[in-house]
């Protein structure tokens, strides 16, 4: 893979700042203030709120705290899709802090898929890691990799999350500095293998990717698409678009209707996918893109 290391640490390093507010229905038995996190965008809600959990459930009766749940303006937030694609399907275009509300009642069947442990959290991270590189490598690398290298990819993930004071300036920059405790370079050593492709070739077999939008029942799109043309130019995300999902593109005579998000920023539509793969994937090896709808006002 070519090596831009500053976009894949950007990439490592955001955060979105995060309020933690206790659904209004909940009975405590005092007051629940809120709780402000750092949330790294590359994990998993369920991976770092310890600390949301333990604050809240000081103020309630044991016996009303049941499996925690989160929501977004009426929307139950999935603890599968990385913290970043939760934040750019729903609220991107809103201000900081990011709102969220927490429950401890009333689970939400139909939305959410349980998580009992991170043993749950773990499994669907790396079975999420063999299906991109099926795609890519037909499952050759992966296989080749030993548990501990597995196990390396998962801890890397362990993530440092930041707890913040509340005050009245909470205009905190998206990627904060390293902390002494990253795990960047333990994560990075072992995916890069899976980044890499044969020199004869110019990409990936296919791109892992999906696609989501807030408009539709249905969870993502997800198709075969390689990174070369059969011309042997490389593929754009544009063609990638085109392809899977047209309406996403704005008409040269029309009116942008929707925006195309990764990480939080719409990537020029000439990006060649295989760099988007290589840089902007997730830790999970998917390039996660939102479609949505390009706000009004």
């Amino acid at each position: 893979m070519t090596d831009d290391k500053d976009v894949l640490r950007d990439v490592w390093f955001g955060r979105i700042p995060t309020c933690f507010t206790l659904y209004q229905d909940e009975i405590t038995e005092r007051e629940a203030e809120p709780y402000y996190l750092l949330l790294p965008r590359i994990s998993y809600l369920t991976l770092v709120t310890d600390k949301v959990k333990k604050h809240f459930q000081k103020v309630m009766r044991q016996e009303d705290v049941t499996e925690i749940w989160f929501e977004y303006e009426g929307t139950p937030l999935k603890w599968h899709f990385p913290i970043g694609l939760l934040f750019d399907l729903h609220a991107s275009n809103t201000a900081l802090p990011w709102n969220i509300t927490v429950h401890f009642k009333n689970f939400p069947e139909k939305d959410l898929l349980h998580c009992t442990s991170k043993d749950v959290i773990e499994a669907h991270f790396m079975a999420c890691v063999k299906e991109a590189d099926a795609l890519k490598h037909k499952s050759q690398v992966i296989n080749e990799m030993q548990k501990k290298d597995h196990k390396q990819l998962w801890m890397g993930l362990q993530n440092d999350h930041y707890h913040l004071i509340p005050g009245s300036n909470l205009e905190i920059p998206a990627n904060l500095p390293a902390s002494p405790n990253n795990k960047f370079d333990q994560f990075w050593a072992i995916n890069r293998k899976l980044m890499e492709y044969p020199p004869e070739d110019s990409g990936f077999r296919y791109i892992p990717f999906r696609i989501y939008q807030v408009t539709t029942e249905r969870p993502f799109i997800q198709k075969l698409f390689r990174p070369v043309a059969t011309n042997g130019q490389l593929n754009t995300l544009g063609d990638l678009l085109k392809e899977v999902y047209p309406a996403a593109i704005t008409p040269e005579d029309g009116e942008k209707k929707n925006q195309v998000m990764v990480h939080g920023i719409e990537p020029m539509l000439e990006t060649p996918v295989q760099w988007l793969s290589e840089h902007m994937s997730y830790p999970d090896n998917f390039l996660h893109i939102s479609i949505i709808p390009q706000p009004t006002d």
